[in-house]
């Protein structure tokens, strides 16, 4: 007699062999990995053949985390590269554009359809969170190189902070035209989950810096080094900081300390992959098509708004500090992958708008799948285009 509930160690192994799979059929097919794993979540789940038990599915919060902070720490060397000194606040200043921008475009669409000023502020703070995870991972699969990857890897590694400011401003102004008070509680929280985020994740950036690659020169090993980010990403969850920020200012710091180290970032990048094969496989997981019908109108309008403003917001301001001719014609295209930032700042909103919660939920879940979907093979077409790949 088979058991009625399928062991967790089974599914496990069923997931890791469906991402090295998915691996075979990236490399011959040269569609991102990011892609083909989340259409396999789709299928897997309610959307499809619901092939995966629902109390799986409680596990992806936690498998989102421990991805997440991994790929925190490995943009920190990204931003604090030696090779973008120079380019620091180009960076800033982009990443801005390619947060505001899109916030402006989804405020003024959403509000053209749905008459609602609330629900618009609220979906364009959203839209304003992109993937490093999904990002990335296309960058490193196909081995990407070049001017416009080197500034990809740094916009997205700090355009989440522009993020959380814009969407606890946006809050901030819907609270008041909800009830008509002056609520300023969201913007000190903003406030404090950035900046304590990257006191955070510099103190214990401190001495990670100092200890790594002592026992073995040169080298830290991979129990230390995942010691250290996790530690790192708790303490922020813990604190109510950002845990994406606080891992990035660890990277940057140990990049920056470190000089005893060879390759700090080696093996937090090798064991980070069955993460987040786990982690897309569970993004796809989570879309329920049911919710979708009756909101086809505003996910149409945000997805497009969405779109335009990540590129015009990219193109006008990498224009605006003169970037390279490749970085203005391709660089927005590749920031279109939405991450579970969106979902979290959904379930802030929800919470301060409990009457608008079941549409804000709905269009962040259903348009981060899609744009997780297809964000991917855009952003490798465009590296294709500016001849990165190699």
């Amino acid at each position: 007699m088979f058991p009625e509930k399928i062991p967790e160690l089974l599914i496990l192994g069923l997931l890791f062999l469906t991402g090295w799979t998915a691996h075979i059929i990236s490399s011959k097919a040269h569609i991102p990995r990011v892609t083909i794993l989340l259409c396999i979540g789709v299928i897997s789940g309610p959307a499809g053949f619901n092939l995966i038990p629902e109390e799986f599915a409680q596990y992806f919060g936690t498998v989102s985390h421990l991805a997440l902070a991994m790929v925190g720490f490995l943009l920190g060397e990204s931003f604090a590269g030696r090779d973008i000194v120079s380019q620091r606040w180009h960076i800033l200043l982009i990443s801005l554009g390619v947060s505001l921008v899109p916030a402006i475009f989804v405020f003024l669409f959403v509000l053209l359809i749905s008459s609602n000023p609330i629900l618009s502020l609220v979906l364009a703070g959203i839209s304003t969170a992109t993937d490093p995870a999904a990002t990335i991972d296309v960058v490193r699969e196909f081995k990407a190189r070049g001017p416009l990857s080197k500034m990809l890897k740094s916009v997205v590694a700090i355009d989440d902070a522009w993020g959380i400011i814009i969407f606890s401003l946006l809050i901030v102004i819907a609270g008041n035209i909800n009830n008509g008070g002056h609520d300023l509680s969201y913007i000190m929280g903003a406030a404090w989950e950035i900046l304590g985020a990257l006191l955070l994740g510099f103190l214990i950036g401190l001495p990670m810096s100092y200890f790594i690659g002592r026992n073995r020169a040169g080298e830290p090993t991979i129990v230390e080094a995942m010691g250290f980010v996790f530690i790192c990403g708790g303490a922020a969850i813990y604190l109510h900081v950002s845990y994406l920020l606080a891992c990035m200012m660890l990277g940057a710091t140990v990049s920056k300390k470190a000089k005893h180290v060879e390759r700090p970032f080696y093996d937090i990048e090798t064991v980070s992959e069955p993460f987040l094969v786990i982690f897309f496989i569970l993004s796809g997981i989570s879309l329920d098509l049911s919710t979708l019908n009756p909101l086809i109108l505003i996910i149409l309008g945000y997805i497009v708004a969405r779109t335009l403003g990540k590129i015009l917001g990219a193109r006008l301001f990498s224009v605006l500090v003169k970037s390279q001719p490749i970085i203005i014609r391709h660089l927005g295209g590749c920031l279109l992958p939405q991450a579970g930032v969106a979902i979290g700042m959904a379930l802030l909103a929800s919470e301060q708008f409990p009457e608008l919660a079941d549409i804000i939920l709905s269009v962040a879940v259903s348009t981060t799948v899609l744009f997780e979907v297809f964000g991917p093979p855009i952003t490798h077409w465009n590296l294709h285009k500016a001849n990165e790949l190699r």
